[in-house]
Formats: C-alpha cells, structure tokens, sequence
C-alpha cells in the first residue's frame, strides 16, 4: 500500500498531472502543516483543500513531514502570532471576532495558530510558482536524466524497485485512462 501511494506521487511529478496542481497540493500541505491541529481552523482548511483541483497526494505528503518539522518552528511562529495579537490597530477586530458564536472555536486568539496562519498564507503563492518552476525543470531536465541513468538501470534489477516500477505503470496507465 506505502509503495502505491509513492509510485502515485512519481506518477504525478512525471505525467499530465498539472504542475499547478502539484504546486498547490505543496503550498496546501505546507499551510496545513504550519497552522496547528486541533481546532475549527484547521478543520475547515483541511475540508477546504479537498475542494480544490489540488494534488491531494502531495497535499498529504508535505503535510505530513511539514508536522514533524513544524515543532522546531515553535518560538518564531509564537513570536509572529503575539506580534499580531498584540497589534493595537487589530486588537478590536479580534474582540469583535472573538464574541462570535463559532470563531473562538478557530483559536485564532492562540498564538501559534495566528502565527502559522500568517506564515502559512505569506508562504503560500511563493512555494506554489516556485514549485511550478521545479516541476516544470524537472520534467524538462532531471527526469529524462535520471531515467537513462546507470544508477535507476541497476537499481531496476532489484526486487523491490521493480514491484515499485510495476506499480509506477500500473498507476500511469490508469491515470491516462481517466484522463
């Protein structure tokens, strides 16, 4: 099952899946991982992401390892989401906000959940174009490059890396057939 769902993330880097997609499954993943689980924000930006065209396979892969390195961000995303907080000029929308029924159940008043919003959003358009950028080069350059190499020649006389090649075809296959 781990090895379909890589062989899926390969298929999408190297076939008619568009970069943009791909590009905003990152941006997605990287905004979900920034912005602390656990509260209607989240929630509603998770549910929100599956509305979208976006790559939902990337979405979860970067999502997945931005939650394991978010946590060194800590102090720097506390200190943006107090700076915010703390802001005199947003300090009534935020008490407005606040009096609502449902938004306090966002934890926007928490500082990390401010902070990684912030940091999420700022972050978003710049990881998507980038992104789109690496793909199309990867695409263009890297990947017809790696695949006459001598090491993917080797390494596709392993046991292992064959199953995953199967499983590349196998998803390619019926990715173009739905296309």
């Amino acid at each position: 099952m781990f090895i379909k769902k890589i062989a899926r993330l390969i298929v999408a880097l190297n076939s008619n899946v568009s970069r943009g997609q791909i590009a905003a499954g990152m941006a997605t993943g990287l905004l979900l991982a920034l912005v602390p689980s656990g509260n209607l924000l989240w929630i509603a930006l998770f549910f929100v992401s599956f509305m979208t065209k976006a790559n939902y396979g990337m979405t979860m892969l970067v999502m997945g390892v931005g939650k394991l390195l978010v946590p060194l961000l800590a102090r720097p995303l506390d200190a943006l989401g107090a700076s915010l907080l703390g802001m005199p000029f947003l300090r009534s929308l935020f008490e407005r906000l606040y009096d609502l029924p449902i938004l306090p159940l966002t934890r926007f008043n928490n500082t990390l959940v401010m902070g990684g919003l912030a940091l999420g959003l700022a972050l978003w358009l710049p990881l998507f174009f980038g992104a789109r950028a690496l793909i199309h080069a990867y695409r263009e350059k890297l990947a017809p490059e790696i695949a006459g190499s001598k090491l993917v020649k080797a390494l596709f006389k392993i046991p292992l890396a064959q199953k995953l090649a199967g499983a590349v075809s196998t998803a390619s296959r019926l990715a173009r057939a739905f296309e």
